[in-house]
């Protein structure tokens, strides 16, 4: 394994500038997902590999290099899309890769970890006894050189003809493998069998790999609960699932945890005990959001754009909650039709967790975060999915209106296909760019990452956002600049 310089991690906010994080570029794994699998692995459709690559992600990693690591990109454009049929910029297996210790491939330090042989052997059988790999096929793995097998492991397969097991097409959603806290990496525990090996070699990266040397005893993993294997087998709220969508840095001093479709009561209950027991935050903030596919994680519902903007779903806003409680006479016969869709929101403080603070909306929350722990003197904003206009409100929800990546406070990333949200940052002020033409800008040097200030990059998005997830989704920061 090359010797690299350690990683260092802090993360203390959403929205301070984004030094470096963890990704993963589409794999041919997501090419093989079937419509018979597709609902199994988490896809509510199949997409198109070659698109969904050259056509929308390989922008994203542009982008990324271009604030993270410009020594990478910079004047180099043309040169990487002539050569684009050969596509080794973009893939840790080839000679020509980017290498970015900013934009840090996840396949990449896989097959970095497995030139270790004691840790090849290891990883080789435990994905063999997960995906019931024969012994025989599991000697062959052994023998595959790393960055074949780092292939196989994430996408089952080493070719188009021959799949060894399912691949793990949501391995491109960093985010929810695990989440740093301060200078603490908190792990997932998968909600679906779907996501369970993307876990495990998550696992295996962070306690092997050396640009993760000096954090090993700060890495959590939250416990099971007592005699867990007693539990019947779908565990009710009594199972411990925790995906890092659904946790968010706020201040250094405040987290929030969502308790959603993938995310358990008790999950909340563990990782609360855990980082209050650690002195990792001082408050943590538990939003339940409905069970439902629409939402999946809180990130979902609602992300950071600067200290005092929010981008969020109008069904939360206080004016809808009032809505929902307005009608006694629903309300008295129990039919309101939208009652599954409220939210609710308790707050616990290290110092006295008997003594939670109860939120009536996220509205309220967002604002007191925005007030409290930041120190914002200026108005707390909220930009609405949809611009709040039915029914562009949930159609651009569900394709990942208020999922977006902030690279630096004020400059974030999102979808061109949601038109209504775009009106709504217009109004709040916010410009609008392509990414193409930024990039074109910034290779004219008639731009840079510096001057660009509150600004919505518009992604290309036609095959990304049909496999259910955004750049927030999209991204595992491991490092963030303070804020000021």
């Amino acid at each position: 394994m090359p010797k690299q310089p350690r990683l260092q991690l802090q993360v203390t906010s959403e929205v301070g500038t984004l030094q470096c994080l963890l990704v993963h570029s589409p794999d041919s794994g997501l090419g093989k997902v079937v419509p018979s699998k597709a609902q199994d692995w988490l896809f509510e459709d199949i997409v198109h590999l070659d698109t969904i690559r050259r056509k929308e992600y390989d922008y994203y990693t542009k982008i990324l290099l271009y604030f993270l690591d410009p020594e990478k990109i910079s004047g180099k454009i043309a040169n990487i899309d002539a050569a684009e049929n050969n596509r080794t910029f973009y893939k840790p297996e080839y000679e020509g890769f980017h290498q970015s210790l900013k934009v840090v491939e996840l396949q990449w330090l896989l097959a970095q970890i497995l030139e270790d042989d004691a840790i090849r052997m290891k990883l080789v059988a435990s994905v063999g006894a997960l995906e019931g790999v024969p012994y025989a096929q599991q000697q062959e793995m052994n023998n595959m050189p790393p960055a074949r097998l780092a292939k196989l492991f994430i996408s089952g397969s080493t070719d188009d003809n021959r799949m060894h097991f399912a691949p793990i097409p949501n391995f491109i959603f960093t985010r929810d493998i695990g989440i740093v806290i301060n200078d603490y990496l908190l792990l997932n525990k998968p909600a679906r069998q779907a996501r369970t090996r993307e876990a495990l070699l998550a696992k295996y990266i962070f306690f092997n790999h050396p640009l993760f040397a000096g954090y090993t005893n700060k890495i959590l993993e939250i416990p099971e609960t007592h005699h867990h294997f007693l539990n019947p087998k779908d565990g009710g709220e009594r199972k411990v699932t925790l995906e890092g969508g659904d946790v968010m840095v706020v201040s250094p001093d405040h987290l929030l945890i969502g308790v959603s479709e993938r995310t358990s009561w008790e999950a909340a209950h563990q990782a609360i005990k855990l980082l209050f027991e650690k002195k990792v935050v001082k408050k943590v903030s538990v939003v339940r959001i409905p069970k439902k596919r629409d939402y999946m994680h809180i990130d979902t519902v609602f992300t950071q754009v600067k200290r005092n903007v929010w981008v969020m779903l109008g069904n939360f806003s206080k004016k809808a909650i009032k809505r929902l409680d307005d009608d006694s006479i629903e309300r008295a016969l129990e039919t309101n039709p939208r009652k599954d869709e409220k939210i609710s929101i308790i707050q616990f403080n290290r110092k006295d967790i008997e003594q939670p603070v109860y939120f009536d909306n996220l509205e309220d929350l967002l604002t007191d975060i925005s007030r409290n722990d930041l120190g914002c003197k200026e108005p707390v904003k909220f930009i609405f999915s949809g611009n709040n206009e039915f029914p562009y409100d949930a159609r651009e929800q569900w394709t990942d209106s208020c999922n977006l990546l902030a690279l630096k406070e004020g400059v974030v990333l999102g979808y061109d296909r949601n038109d209504k949200t775009v009106e709504a940052f217009k109004k709040a002020g916010f410009k609008m760019v392509e990414a193409a033409a930024l990039l074109n800008s910034f290779e004219a040097g008639q731009s840079s990452p510096e001057k660009i200030k509150d600004t919505l990059i518009l992604m290309p998005s036609a095959e990304l956002s049909r496999a259910r997830g955004g750049f927030h989704c999209m991204s595992m920061p491991l490092l963030r600049k303070p804020l000021d």
